[in-house]
């Protein structure tokens, strides 16, 4: 199925999580000088128009990032957040959103690489229009991730980010990223691996972070965010999780500090909150 399309989605609660932990992780592998690959197995289509069709249709972002926007109380590492967000909008308001290469893309250097997978073909050509003068430094690929990711590990530079970030449309999805993540462990176990998941009903959803727990990482760490308690009926996204394999050591503190933050700001519900859990080698 090619049916999902983030921008529907862009700039909601799970991208705010996604997004400001994507910049720590990126900020942390650029401490050293030796350069690093940003691996996105689902990049999506780079950037998204929030006065689109699209994205005012459910318009997400409102209970996203739109509520940050313009708070004067921001702890710092959620304004670094939002700065990103502000640089990538220039100046005005608040009217595209980066997706998670350009997140990364912002604070890359010289010397880091990018990979990029999207299979959808819509979204894959405007990647790549996004990407067009990037030079060598950015690849575009129009595949799938989960098959190309096998190709790139380990990388030459022995340094990876890489976010897994599916749509979960399909059930496969969840046994495909426990496969990956297998996969990935064995060929290249040193590397940093960011995991999303949407928080749902369904039995798939809720046993993932258990069933990446025993996969024997070193060092892992998992963070939610809830927004509201789930449905009654079952259906909706009420939070959404990272599982993150070898994660910076000070990451943990630093969600500590935001997590109850971002689940009071964003809360549209009964029920919203946070979880916070690490395993350190």
């Amino acid at each position: 199925m090619l049916s999902y399309r983030h921008a529907f989605h862009a700039g909601n609660h799970a991208d705010v999580l996604k997004h400001l932990v994507l910049v720590q992780l990126v900020a942390y592998m650029a401490q050293k000088d030796k350069p690093f690959w940003y691996i996105d197995t689902h990049a999506g289509a780079g950037a998204y128009a929030l006065d689109s069709a699209y994205a005012q249709k459910l318009a997400e972002f409102r209970e996203g990032v739109g509520r940050l926007w313009q708070r004067k109380d921001l702890p710092a590492v959620v304004k670094a957040y939002v700065d990103e967000v502000r640089r990538f909008n220039g100046e005005g308001g608040l009217r595209r959103y980066p997706g998670s290469p350009l997140v990364a893309a912002q604070t890359l250097r010289e010397q880091d690489r990018m990979r990029l997978f999207e299979l959808h073909p819509s979204d894959s050509r405007s990647l790549k229009s996004t990407f067009a003068d990037a030079g060598k430094r950015v690849v575009v690929d129009a595949s799938d991730g989960f098959v190309g990711l096998k190709a790139l590990l380990p990388p030459a530079s022995r340094r990876a980010l890489t976010l897994i970030d599916p749509p979960y449309e399909e059930k496969r999805d969840y046994e495909r990223v426990i496969v990956a993540m297998r996969d990935a462990l064995e060929r290249f176990a040193t590397g940093v691996y960011c995991v999303w998941y949407p928080q749902l009903a369904r039995r798939e959803a809720q046993e993932l972070p258990d069933r990446l727990k025993k996969l024997g990482a070193k060092s892992w760490l998992h963070a939610t965010l809830r927004v509201t308690a789930p449905s009654a009926d079952g259906f909706g996204m009420h939070g959404s999780g990272l599982f993150i394999v070898n994660p910076p050591w000070t990451l943990q503190a630093t969600l500590a500090e935001v997590l109850p933050y971002l689940a009071e700001v964003l809360a549209t519900g009964d029920g919203a909150g946070y979880t916070l859990e690490q395993e350190a080698a």
